[in-house]
């Protein structure tokens, strides 16, 4: 493996490479809330249907964060990689959402 390339896959293994230890689920997570303004907005956009790109920016955003909290916290395991890595999302309360990313952290040779 190149040096300080860390690798994050969806699938169960990695080509050419093997899993030497499985160091356990690592995972990382945000919530995020509405705001007005873009309640507002979104309001408008519903009615004459389109994207609402207020809330597209706000969920990559929140992926994004998700996602470097899930890679920090493999590095912090000792992990060469992340495996099966996996986003998901559930409401928290009416307005907010939790967005996680999680996978497997394992060591490769």
């Amino acid at each position: 493996m190149k040096k300080n390339k860390f690798l994050v896959v969806t699938t169960n293994e990695i080509p050419n490479m093997k899993i030497v230890d499985v160091l356990g689920v690592c995972k990382g997570s945000t919530v995020r809330s509405r705001n007005i303004a873009r309640d507002i907005g979104a309001g408008f956009k519903n009615i004459v249907g389109g994207e609402i790109k207020t809330y597209t920016e706000m969920a990559n955003t929140s992926r994004e964060e998700a996602y470097n909290r899930m890679v920090n916290h493999a590095i912090e395991m000792g992990a060469d990689a992340v495996v099966a890595m996996r986003f998901s999302t559930s409401m928290i309360m009416q307005g907010a959402a939790e967005m996680i990313a999680y996978g497997t952290a394992v060591k490769l040779k």
